[in-house]
């Protein structure tokens, strides 16, 4: 039972700093050099000295590592599920609370509807 909640903990994790990492990387696209490698060492330097993507980026590779270290306990064909699916939520709330549009009154059916199947999982594992 304590992994679903730390599943629970990576989903708000990765997809709490989606929309964040999004908005930090603004402005990537107008960076220029003239050789492939200079541009992906440009590219690099832009990400990694903005703390506006740096912060979220860091939290978002914690729940990757929390996520790994969960796996070795868990069943895989709950694990997977469980969490990506409740990313998808946490994307759409946190990016709703960035100002960004999130759709209309499909995505809210389809949240429950997400909502509704991770419950079936988790049922089905207690």
């Amino acid at each position: 039972m304590y992994e679903i909640i730390w599943l629970t903990f990576v989903a708000v994790l990765w997809g709490g700093t989606n929309p964040f990492i999004k908005k930090g990387g603004a402005g990537i696209e107008k960076i220029s050099e003239r050789t492939a490698v200079r541009q992906f060492l440009a590219e690099l330097k832009f990400l990694f000295l903005n703390w506006k993507y740096l912060v979220p980026f860091l939290l978002n590779q914690s729940g990757s590592i929390l996520y790994y270290l969960t796996l070795a306990t868990m069943d895989l064909s709950i694990a997977v599920p469980i969490t990506n699916s409740l990313t998808f939520i946490f994307t759409l709330i946190s990016g709703k609370l960035l100002g960004e549009n999130v759709g209309g009154k499909e995505t809210y059916i389809g949240m429950l509807l997400i909502l509704s199947g991770v419950a079936l999982c988790m049922s089905d594992r207690t």
